[in-house]
């Protein structure tokens, strides 16, 4: 891309976040493209902010958060867009996590899935995503080049296994995080450094609260499930599953003042969440950051327009 073409992409982004977000948004949505976000900009302006965060920013990433958005542009245009290698079996808006395991050990790792989604975590099973009347290899790859994470099920006859070694091997190429199991097995070869968590003497449910412990501290994963969790919350269906997403986000060590601030004034623009056995668990987080909390009253008033300060 020529550099003039990037200016005018990073203005095209500029005003289309400016429009659309408020800064902490834009905080959240530059923090899962893994651009750093302690820059204080020039003006109290959203536009300046991206406008002074951007230039730094990898052409590849700015034409992938241009073409997300929506933007025209003949730079934009020319690239061929690839949606997570046409992988249709995530759950939308959940963390990826490929399982890679021995077929002997499905029934566990099925029940260890529907674990996992309390925590907004989609896990993607061979056994259970792939369609018979597909190429199950080519699912399989789809599964690995769109996963934010692979955990790996170490167990006697892993490594004898050709295909659950591909896989880790691709979650290495990628450099995704890895997160070994220890079945009876120790992590070996490239994912010996990784302590790996010992799942011997504990049920599923303590398996899959390991994983998104993991998940939720790593540093490869932690604002990208964190923005994920988040977003999962403001989207609930149903109070049952905003509180089930809710006590994931307690659970939340170190969790950035920013985004319960956020979560607070979003929550009022979903009517499902307009019940007090969900404000209730929220309040009890929002007060440990001196927020004031929310009242099914919150839901009655308008919501402040966000102004942008850039000088006409």
């Amino acid at each position: 891309m020529k550099k003039l073409q990037k200016i005018e992409i990073i203005n095209l982004i500029g005003r289309e976040l400016q429009d659309r977000m408020k800064f902490v948004e834009i905080d959240g949505y530059f923090e899962s493209y893994g651009i750093p976000t302690n820059h204080q900009p020039t003006y109290n302006s959203k536009y300046v902010y991206v406008q002074e965060v951007l230039p730094k920013v990898k052409d590849e990433i700015i034409l992938e958060m241009a073409s997300e958005l929506g933007l025209e542009h003949p730079a934009v245009s020319q690239i061929p867009i690839i949606k997570e290698n046409e992988a249709t079996f995530w759950k939308p808006g959940h963390f990826k996590l490929f399982i890679s395991h021995l077929a002997s050990f499905k029934k566990t790792i099925g029940i260890l899935k529907k674990e996992l989604e309390k925590y907004g975590i989609s896990s993607f099973v061979a056994h259970e995503d792939i369609e018979p009347t597909k190429e199950w290899q080519d699912e399989i790859e789809k599964g690995l080049f769109s996963m934010d994470a692979l955990c790996a099920v170490l167990m006697p006859g892993f490594k004898d296994s050709n295909w659950t070694d591909q896989e880790v091997g691709v979650a290495i190429g990628r450099n995704v995080l890895i997160i070994p199991i220890r079945k009876e097995l120790d992590p070996y070869g490239f994912i010996g450094k990784f302590q790996g968590f010992q799942a011997v003497g504990k049920n599923v449910g303590q398996v899959a609260e390991g994983i998104f412990e993991i998940i939720s501290t790593n540093i490869k994963t932690k604002t990208k499930y964190l923005n994920t969790l988040v977003e999962l919350i403001l989207l609930s269906n149903t109070s049952n599953q905003a509180i089930e997403r809710l006590n994931a986000l307690e659970k939340i060590k170190d969790l950035p003042k920013e985004k319960v601030e956020y979560l607070q004034d979003k929550i009022v623009d979903n009517e499902n969440l307009k019940e007090t056995r969900f404000l209730n668990p929220f309040n009890k987080i929002a007060w440990q950051y001196e927020l004031e909390g929310l009242s099914l009253k919150s839901f009655e008033k308008e919501n402040e327009e966000d102004y942008d300060d850039l000088p006409f």
